[in-house]
């Protein structure tokens, strides 16, 4: 029997997803992703508030209407609407309830719609804040969040709350996974057809990286969390639009949707600058997989929120080193 033995290595284990969009469903499943998994470490890499808000038009008879994806629903019971609020929430939809006078006014004031679209995105993500924290609590597992793209600002606020225990806003921050390993994370995008809340162009996106990684101790230890892939990476193909149409549209020609790569050569370039150890991505949903930049593995899970499917990757680090990766579904 030997008189000195060597401690095992213990690896850190983290699960990544993005894109959520409001996705009651998508959200849950992630938190407890991190039992599930075995995570050490969650991390969610943006656009984690809906995109639209569904009026709820209460009825003089005790009914209900509203309209969904296009179609009229008429709800008598109080179960039809749960069933229809739990539709609303796994489409990553938020719901009003609201009496017709209401409803008049709110669709001739735009500036109030917006007030009250900002209202339910940042009601719902302190939900999910307080739900994270509760489910994570005593487990040990830290969750970091940063937004996206798609993200308002006064609504990402709620990200940053005293008293947080588990559950961390990431954003322009440097952050310590567990004593070997840094993440830096940016959520912005390069501009995009749809002119969301947070876009720069790729230059300001370059001097942000450049910002962040003046901060990093090791480069060869860092996880660069950025929403938007590097671009010509596969992790960033799309289908090329129309940018004068309303809404934009597809370029077709010769029949076939055109492919290109949408994301950033700044990304790219910092990427293979500085080859940090992982790149964790998202923004192009369609674009799901994990290549390698130089000695850089970088991934971008997906998303299927819509469906309340939750795609994810599963990394283990040790040392400096990516010992696994695999992509997840479920």
């Amino acid at each position: 029997m030997p008189l000195f033995s060597r401690a095992a290595k213990k690896s850190t284990h983290l699960f990544f997803a993005t894109d959520v969009h409001g996705s009651e469903r998508t959200f849950r499943k992630f938190i407890n992703a991190g039992k599930f998994y075995k995570a050490d470490v969650l991390i969610m890499g943006g656009d984690i508030i809906g995109k639209m808000a569904i009026p709820i038009i209460r009825e003089g008879n005790g009914h209900y209407r509203a309209t969904l994806q296009g179609r009229m629903e008429h709800l008598e019971t109080e179960a039809e609407l749960k069933k229809l609020t739990e539709r609303i929430g796994i489409l990553g939809f938020y719901e009003k309830i609201m009496d017709e006078g209401e409803y008049r006014s709110l669709a001739a004031d735009e500036a109030s719609v917006d007030v009250m679209f900002h209202s339910l995105a940042r009601a719902r993500l302190e939900s999910w804040l307080e739900l994270a924290e509760s489910r994570l609590a005593g487990t040990g597992i830290r969750c970091y969040i940063t937004g996206g793209n798609d993200d308002y600002p006064d609504v990402l606020a709620a990200l940053d709350r005293a008293g947080a225990q588990s559950v961390f806003g990431c954003e322009s921050r440097l952050i310590d996974l567990d004593g070997q390993h840094s993440m830096v994370s940016l959520g912005v995008s390069t501009p995009t057809p749809w002119k969301t809340p947070r876009e720069v162009t790729d230059e300001e996106l370059g001097d942000m990286i450049e910002g962040l990684v003046d901060q990093v101790d090791d480069l060869t230890r860092c996880i660069f969390n950025f929403h938007d892939p590097p671009v010509d990476s596969t992790l960033d193909t799309c289908p090329m639009l129309d940018w004068t149409s309303d809404p934009p549209s597809q370029i077709v020609k010769a029949g076939q949707v055109v492919l290109y790569g949408a994301g950033s050569k700044s990304v790219r370039q910092a990427i293979e600058t500085h080859q940090p150890l992982l790149g964790l991505h998202g923004h192009i949903h369609e674009s799901s997989g994990i290549m390698k930049i130089g000695r850089t593995v970088c991934a971008n899970p997906g998303s299927e929120y819509a469906e309340g499917v939750l795609r994810g990757v599963l990394v283990s680090l040790d040392d400096g080193k990516v010992e696994s990766y695999q992509l997840t579904s479920g």
